[in-house]
């Protein structure tokens, strides 16, 4: 390395994310293992940090070169193996040590990155940590590792039969009708913990599900299609497996399992806004039960049917921006029982406040073994209004663009028919109103992107919304439709 080193390009906000080798390699990941065991783990007194990996095949390498930086400078080394995500959670949060997660969650197979957290799972971001953790790792790269006076231990454990029983302690999903499963790991990490929690691969009882495994081998390189369910070309396969199996339901998860998108008996995907009000009212009972006041954290694009559906049932309902870091700040700051990300991520107090599609799958799989209708029905019963769902348009100056739309609603603005707030990038609201709809407008973060997600009480007066705001958006400029 040079002496000018820069893991700019690297370091993101929340986490670690790049090529490999062309960006970091084994080197990169022991001067940053040096760096965290500094700054995360030594300055909270803890003695020993815990490391666990996904399946790509440049996972291993740099997971063992983090965990030798950490043991030169005298911190033991706790390795889990092959874990998804929020294994690396349950392992940070049963030990009571901060961890390092290697994994690119759904980017294509060169990339790879790690997932810090404090003891007890909590974030390592930007402002908790991980921009000191960049500083001293140029530093080291540049200087040196200097020795850190006895050499930490390395040692191995394996956590995955205690994550499935902590897993199924939480949600017991035996007994009930019995259902019929379709899995699509996706080849990634998933394809290892599917078997351990719903299944008998870590020596649990038979749950009594008919399981219908889809890309279940661990594979870096993931042959099949890419393990991103976000994106609606990656639900093809599950969902013409669920019809051609007769399933009850599909369940999809992202390459570090740590997302989960869920299908119908129809091959319909149920809106993740669905699955956060069914867990969320499942939580809120759970809390009622106990004499407790249920307070439940969701994202600003989230569907209005979470906070009016949760709010029905006696809860508090906290909304919050857009990302992991900032709902997992609110959850704890909060004590919320549950958080909600339209993005599939669902976080559980449960859990340490950290986000695990394993408990969410076990929560719906509950309610449908409970349930006498099929999950067609429990998900209309939790989507009362019409979404646009995410859609991006490539612009050359996103303020401006969003200028114009504000100007275009001036008038609505000024009289107070609609209300703005700014949280995250804009959002126009009308809920109060008739007919309802709100949109939000914000930028990328990494991208001359803005995206739009707009709700209304029906189908007719989503798209009237939509059609106007992104032709106002993209004026002059090249459409972009993507899902993100």
């Amino acid at each position: 390395m040079s002496e000018t080193t820069d893991l700019s390009a690297i370091v993101k906000a929340y986490d670690v994310r790049g090529v490999v080798p062309d960006q970091w390699d084994a080197e990169v990941a022991r001067a940053i293992g040096a760096a965290f065991a500094d700054v995360v783990a030594v300055p909270a007194g803890a003695t020993s940090i815990v490391i666990g990996h996904d399946m790509r095949a440049s996972s291993p390498e740099l997971a063992t070169a983090f965990g030798e930086g950490a043991a030169w400078r005298g911190v033991a080394v706790v390795h889990i193996g092959l874990c998804s995500t929020d294994g690396l959670y349950h392992a940070s949060g049963e030990l009571g040590l901060p961890g390092a997660m290697f994994t690119a969650s759904h980017n294509p197979a060169e990339y790879n990155g790690i997932k810090m957290c404090h003891a007890l799972a909590r974030p390592v971001g930007q402002d908790s940590g991980l921009a000191d953790v960049r500083r001293l790792a140029e530093q080291y790269l540049d200087e040196g590792i200097p020795a850190g006076g006895d050499e930490g231990e390395i040692s191995e454990r394996d956590t995955l039969a205690d994550y499935a029983r902590l897993l199924r302690g939480l949600v017991d999903i035996s007994g009930g009708r019995p259902l019929k499963v379709a899995i699509d790991a996706g080849n990634g990490m998933a394809g290892l913990t599917a078997p351990a929690v719903l299944s008998t691969a870590a020596g649990l009882p038979d749950l009594g599900l008919e399981i219908v495994p889809m890309y279940f081998a661990l594979d870096g390189t993931f042959p099949n299609h890419e393990a991103n369910p976000l994106d609606p070309a990656n639900l093809v396969d599950l969902q013409a497996t669920v019809i051609a199996e007769g399933a009850d339901i599909g369940l999809a998860f992202d390459g570090d399992a740590d997302r989960c998108f869920v299908v119908d008996e129809r091959g319909v995907a149920m809106s993740p806004s669905a699955v956060t009000a069914l867990v969320g009212l499942r939580e809120v009972e759970k809390e009622k039960d106990a004499g407790r006041e249920a307070t439940v954290i969701h994202n600003l694009i989230t569907s209005r049917s979470v906070p009016d559906l949760l709010g029905a049932a006696g809860a508090r309902t906290v909304r919050t921006r857009v990302g992991h870091s900032f709902i997992k700040a609110q959850m704890a700051q909060e004590g919320a029982v549950f958080g909600g990300e339209h993005s599939a991520h669902f976080y559980f107090r449960d859990f340490w406040f950290a986000d695990t599609g394993m408990l969410a799958a076990l929560h719906v799989l509950r309610a449908l073994r409970d349930s006498e209708h099929p999950l067609s029905v429990l998900s209309e019963m939790y989507t009362p209004y019409s979404a646009s769902g995410e859609i991006n348009s490539r612009v050359e100056d996103a303020g401006a663009a969003t200028a114009r739309v504000l100007a275009a609603f001036a008038d609505d603005i000024d009289s107070g028919e609609v209300t703005v707030d700014e949280l995250d990038g804009v959002t126009l609201d009308h809920w109060h109103a008739t007919p309802k709809w709100w949109f939000n407008l914000r930028s990328s973060n990494t991208e001359p992107l803005l995206r739009l997600n707009v709700e209304a009480e029906d189908e007719d007066i989503m798209v009237k919304i939509r059609d106007a705001v992104l032709a106002i958006v993209r004026e002059g400029s090249a459409p972009r439709d993507d899902a993100a």
